[in-house]
């Protein structure tokens, strides 16, 4: 994909010790998302949040090999604070099918 996002507490590849290549499960060009490092190695059950994505996300939304479409959220870094705006469920897949 063109636009690379910041990830909080992500920084360039080869930046810090443990550099990993992000990628995707549908067949959209943006699979490959692009590379990053961290302070620390990244293990399961690891959480990313990729900063300034709505224009992607909410535009570029597909639901091909039963991906999932994005929750719309807020985050404020500052508290810590996660808001679920708005969540999509199988009445929206049904929905965009006709």
């Amino acid at each position: 994909m063109p636009y690379r996002p910041e990830i909080l507490n992500g920084y360039a590849a080869g930046e810090k010790t443990h550099t990993y290549r992000l990628g995707g499960a549908s067949c959209l060009a943006g699979d490959v998302i692009g590379d990053w490092s961290f302070e620390q190695p990244l293990k399961a059950g690891d959480r990313l949040a990729f900063l300034d994505m709505s224009h992607y996300t909410m535009v570029k939304t597909t639901t091909f090999n039963g991906i999932q479409l994005p929750h719309i959220c807020t985050f404020e870094p500052e508290t810590g604070e996660l808001t679920v705006v708005r969540s999509f469920g199988y009445p929206d897949f049904k929905q965009r099918l006709s």
